[in-house]
This record gives C-alpha cells, structure tokens and sequence, in this order.
C-alpha cells in the first residue's frame, strides 16, 4: 500500500468533516500536513464537561485507514478513561479498529466517553472508583478541572 491510499482518504474525510461535522465535534490538519490534525470536542450538555472546550492531537499512520489514528487530548480532563498525558482508553484504537471507522466517528465514540464513562476499562483506577462510589464528588472534581483547564 501507498501513501496516496492514505491521502485521499484523508482528504475525503476532511470534505465529509467539514461539510458535515458531527456533533460538538470539529478538527482540522495542522498547516499542510495531512497526517497530522487537530480536533476539538465541545463538552457534552448534562455532562460534568459542559461548557467546556477540549483538544486533541491527531496523528494518522501512513497506513491510514488500515491501522487507526494515535489521539491524545491536549486538554487537561478529569476522567476514569482518559490518564493524565491525555491518552484514551478505548478499544476502537485497538481490537475493535476498522478500516471502515472515519475520523468523525472516532470524535463521536470520544464524545460519548465523556457522558457515560465507562469504569471497567479505565485507564485511571482511582477516577473510576471515585466514578463508581462517589459520583457527586467525581461530578465535582471533573466539573473543577474543566473549569480550569477548559473554560
């Protein structure tokens, strides 16, 4: 496979983007290289992350769409699957990567971490206790860093 499979995938995927972005969620290419984006996610209504705006770094291997995009949030977030350098801790960049998998779709499988955590996978095992045991004061402490750090 050729670098040119990965490019026109990204530049189709940079049209459907753009054109139809999913919801709270955008990103674009830093200057002119295609493999390297940045995204954005606009914390979730009814969420401890509302209100608050979230990046993220995107780097496309040159096997793109074969093997998926390595995303980190540049953001400081407070939550049970995403640790403290802003990895995520999904398994769609992982077992459950498909080629037919697009980088909106991605944003929106992130988005929807940040309104229902999910405990038994976490990257950060304290969060997910707090998450399972005390949600008020896990509500408080995510509301606190996207304040903070997001606002």
């Amino acid at each position: 496979m050729d670098m040119s499979t990965a490019l026109r995938r990204l530049y189709k995927e940079l049209a459907d983007i753009t054109n139809d972005p999913p919801p709270l969620c955008s990103a674009w290419p830093v200057d002119d290289d295609m493999f390297t984006w940045k995204g954005a996610i606009s914390g979730p209504t009814d969420s401890p992350y509302e209100g608050g705006m979230f990046f993220l770094n995107i780097q496309f291997p040159g096997n793109y769409p074969f093997m998926p995009p390595q995303i980190y949030f540049t953001t400081p977030i407070y939550h049970p699957n995403i640790n403290r350098r802003g990895y995520i801790c999904l398994n769609i960049f992982s077992s459950q990567w498909s080629p037919i998998m697009t980088i909106s779709k991605v944003l929106l499988f992130i988005s929807s971490i940040l309104c229902d955590p999910n405990p038994n996978d976490a990257f950060v095992p304290s969060i997910a206790r707090m998450y399972l045991k005390d949600r008020d004061t896990y509500v408080s402490m995510a509301r606190a860093w996207t304040k903070k750090y997001a606002m």
